[in-house]
C-alpha cells in the first residue's frame, strides 16, 4: 500500500512554490516587502479555506470513483485537475465577467489585471444565480444519494430510512429542489427572484442533461467493451460536480482580495490537495473501512447547497460553511470508528 506521506508529496511541493509565486506577486503588484507579505499571507489562507470546503468534495468524487475503471480513474485524476485549476479558478471567473460584463476574454483579462475592484464588483453582481445554479446542482447530488432504493446503509436511520422509503415515488428530489427554489425566490424582491429561479431550473436541467449524457455514453461504452465502464458518461458527471463545489470558494475568495491571480494562486494550492485527498481515498479503500464517513459527506454537500440558497438572502461566511461540513464529516467517521469496534467486539 502506498505510504500515506506519499499522496501529499506533490501538493506540499506545489503549496511551498505556490506561496513562492504568491509572495512575488504582491511584491510586484504593490513594491513593498509588507505587500508581499500580505499576499503571501491571503494565499495560505485562500489555501486553506478550499481545502477545508472540498475534504466532503473527495469524498463524493471517491464515490464515484471507485466504480469507474483504472483507465479512467487516471483521467479523471490527471485532465480532472487541470480543468479544476485552470478552468474553474481562472476560465470561469473571467467568462463570467465577459458574460456580465458583456465584454471580450481579453478585456476581461485586462480589467482583472488592471481594475481588479471592478472585476470584482462585477463577479459580486453574478453571485446570486451563481448560487442558485450551483446549490441546486448540489441539492440534487445529495438528495439522489439518499432517495435510493437500493441504499441499504444509514448513519441516522430515523431520517435515512424514511427518504428511502421515498424513493418509489417518482421525481421526488425534483420536486423537493424546485419548492426550495421557489420559496427563495419568493422571498427575493421583484427581479432577483426570476434570475434566482431561472439559474435555479437551469441547474436542475444541467444535473438532469449530465445524468442522461452521461448514461447514453457509459450505456455505449459498455455494449463495445461488455464491461462496466463508468467512462466518459461519470466522467462529464464528476467535473461538473467538481465545478459546482468550486462555485462557492470562487466567489467567497473576493471576500478577501479582488486579485484574479491571487485567488488563482490560493484556490489551486487547494485543488492539488483534493486530488491527492481523493486519490488517497480510492486506492486505500477508505469508505469501505469507515462505514458511514461518505454519508457525513453527503450530509456536508446538503448543507454547502443549502448555504448556497441562504447566501441570496443574507451573507455566511466561509469558514461556517467549513466548519459544519467538517463537523459532520468527523461525526461520521467517530460513528464509523464506534461500528468497527462493536462489530470487532471491542
Amino acid at each position: 500500500m502506498t505510504p500515506l506521506v506519499s499522496y501529499f508529496r506533490w501538493p506540499v511541493g506545489l503549496t511551498l512554490a505556490g506561496l513562492v509565486l504568491a509572495g512575488w506577486l504582491g511584491w510586484r503588484t504593490t513594491g513593498t516587502a509588507s505587500g508581499a507579505l500580505s499576499f503571501f499571507m491571503i494565499g495560505a489562507i485562500l489555501a486553506v479555506l478550499e481545502i477545508s470546503l472540498s475534504f466532503d468534495n473527495a469524498i463524493v468524487n471517491a464515490n464515484k470513483l471507485k466504480d469507474m475503471t483504472p483507465v479512467w480513474q487516471r483521467r479523471f485524476l490527471t485532465w480532472g485537475i487541470l480543468i479544476a485549476v485552470f478552468g474553474m479558478r481562472i476560465v470561469f471567473p473571467l467568462a463570467v465577467v465577459a458574460i456580465a460584463g458583456r465584454m471580450g476574454p481579453i478585456e476581461a483579462v485586462f480589467l482583472a489585471a488592471r481594475e481588479p475592484q471592478e472585476y470584482a464588483h462585477i463577479m459580486d453582481e453574478a453571485h446570486l444565480s451563481i448560487s442558485a445554479f450551483g446549490g441546486t446542482f448540489l441539492m440534487m447530488v445529495a438528495l439522489n444519494y439518499f432517495i435510493d432504493q437500493d441504499k441499504d446503509v444509514d448513519w441516522l436511520r430515523a431520517v435515512e430510512s424514511r427518504l428511502r422509503d421515498w424513493a418509489a415515488i417518482r421525481g421526488l428530489e425534483v420536486a423537493l429542489v424546485l419548492a426550495i427554489a421557489l420559496g427563495f425566490s419568493l422571498a427575493l424582491p421583484g427581479h432577483k427572484g426570476a434570475e434566482f429561479l431561472f439559474a435555479s431550473v437551469c441547474g436542475l436541467l444541467t444535473f438532469l442533461a449530465v445524468e442522461l449524457v452521461g448514461h447514453i455514453l457509459d450505456s455505449a461504452e459498455d455494449a463495445r467493451t461488455a464491461a462496466a465502464s463508468g467512462g466518459l458518461g461519470a466522467f462529464l458527471y464528476l467535473e461538473v460536480l467538481d465545478a459546482s463545489f468550486s462555485f462557492d470558494g470562487v466567489i467567497g475568495a473576493f471576500a478577501l482580495t479582488q486579485n484574479l491571480f491571487l485567488i488563482a494562486i490560493g484556490l489551486g494550492i487547494g485543488a492539488f490537495y483534493v486530488r491527492a485527498m481523493t486519490l488517497m481515498l480510492v486506492e486505500r479503500k477508505t469508505l469501505a473501512q469507515f462505514r458511514y464517513l461518505e454519508h457525513g459527506a453527503f450530509y456536508s454537500v446538503l448543507v454547502l447547497s443549502l448555504v448556497m440558497f441562504t447566501q441570496a438572502l443574507v451573507h455566511i461566511p466561509e469558514v461556517i460553511t467549513g466548519l459544519v461540513g467538517a463537523c459532520l464529516i468527523g461525526l461520521s467517521l467517530m460513528a464509523s470508528i464506534r461500528y468497527e469496534r462493536a462489530a470487532r467486539g471491542g
